[in-house]
């Protein structure tokens, strides 16, 4: 039977707040860096995107029926919010992303502290791609979800997941872990009851846009599903580095190969993304599982969409920052350090050199290969079967079938 020790983060007594506002400090330094030096140069920015979006709220009008937007309604917030700030639209809309990283590291460090310092170099690690990209608002609510199924409050981290799949699709990835975790941990009424707390949610969010513009959120949903193979994803990589590359054309937002191969790879990642996902959730499923396992299926699970999609922006990488460093033991160190890799090669290349890259720069296309093994091979060792798992999962499956949990 698990031991509450076990599934508990050792937090050193009385500085544990501390430690956590130290993180949030930190952070905030970081964010500072990135505005200088080599980071202050060729950036690449999305923010005239979002504040076309903002400024188009702000005057009435509704998005999906009066202007086409690309991204799920609750991402609006963080598109509409920095412009009641006053400053300049990029100076508002970079502190509005501080605060959500503010927050992230701070929701990571009631998890783990020594996580939490790790979160909060994140600015450092990503660069200055994260003072104009909204990832950092889906994520926060991405670890927020988790950090409060971890903390036994499972209703709210329904919500707060619901509130993370309507700002950007891909902490769906985490829903059915939820499912397992919070129908054997708390029964079959309460997982009902959850079920409905996310619906009701995404509802109020989806509902009133849906209703205003059913074609707009339609098409919103098939842009995505429809993005054809982008330059920097694994297959384009490794068919750049082949010499199966013919060109590069610019749609969806992002530069994407033509070549004679790109459709298929543009078939096979998603079907191999839906392959490690399934085999993830049913690997959580199968035996319950402890604390420490959902987050490491978590981080698992994100890993799996970034690694396999076929679009594989460098903001991506910010999602797994939360998530990583909550992962225990030498795993959790190995992988820190794959992912901290997989941050400074991505560095590298964008977003200096980013448009040589474009131009089919096969020695920047070997850094960009090298980026996404090094993040496949994370996913391995983070879906890797532990050893503890395997010797104690008949024995857990015993347990848990001579004494059942109480509904």
């Amino acid at each position: 039977m698990t031991t509450a020790r076990s599934e508990r983060w050792s937090q050193p007594d009385g500085w544990g707040f501390v430690a956590a506002c130290g993180s949030a400090a930190l952070f905030l330094v970081g964010w500072g860096l990135v505005h200088r030096w080599f980071w202050a140069h060729g950036q690449l920015v999305d923010t005239p995107g979002y504040q076309a979006y903002g400024e188009a709220m702000r005057h009435g009008l509704v998005p999906y029926r009066d202007f086409a937007v690309e991204y799920p309604p609750g991402a609006l917030p963080a598109f509409v919010v920095p412009t009641f700030l006053g400053a300049s639209y990029d100076t508002a809309f970079a502190w509005t992303m501080a605060v959500c990283g503010v927050a992230a590291v701070l929701v990571v460090s009631s998890v783990s502290w020594r996580a939490g310092v790790y979160a909060a170099l994140l600015p450092v690690l990503v660069g200055s791609l994260v003072l104009s990209r909204f990832d950092l608002w889906p994520a926060l609510l991405a670890i927020g979800a988790l950090a409060a199924l971890w903390a036994g409050r499972d209703r709210l981290g329904w919500a707060v997941l619901a509130l993370a799949i309507a700002a950007k699709v891909w902490p769906a990835v985490l829903l059915p872990l939820a499912i397992a975790w919070t129908w054997r941990r708390r029964g079959r009424r309460e997982g009902v009851v959850c079920a409905v707390v996310l619906a009701v949610v995404l509802a109020a969010i989806f509902i009133p846009f849906v209703v205003l513009a059913p074609h707009g959120v339609w098409e919103s949903v098939r842009g995505q599903a429809d993005r054809p193979l982008q330059l920097e994803s694994l297959g384009s990589a490794l068919l750049i580095v082949a010499g199966d590359a013919r060109g590069v054309i610019t749609s969806h937002g992002s530069q994407n190969l033509v070549g004679p191969h790109a459709g298929t790879a543009a078939t096979v990642l998603p079907l191999l993304q839906a392959a490690a996902l399934v085999g993830l959730w049913a690997a959580f499923g199968r035996v319950p599982r402890t604390r420490d396992d959902l987050l490491r299926y978590a981080a698992a699970c994100v890993c799996a969409f970034v690694a396999f999609d076929k679009v594989f922006s460098p903001q991506y990488l910010i999602w797994l920052v939360p998530f990583v460093p909550l992962v225990r033991g030498r795993r959790g160190l190995a992988a820190a350090g794959l992912l901290t890799a997989a941050l400074v090669l991505t560095q590298v290349w964008f977003p200096l050199r980013y448009w040589r890259f474009v131009g089919l720069d096969r020695s920047l296309a070997g850094v960009v290969l090298a980026r996404d093994l090094v993040v496949a091979a994370l996913l391995a060792l983070l879906a890797w079967p532990s050893a503890q798992v395997s010797s104690t999962g008949t024995r857990t499956r015993r347990q848990s079938v001579a004494r059942p949990s109480a509904p």
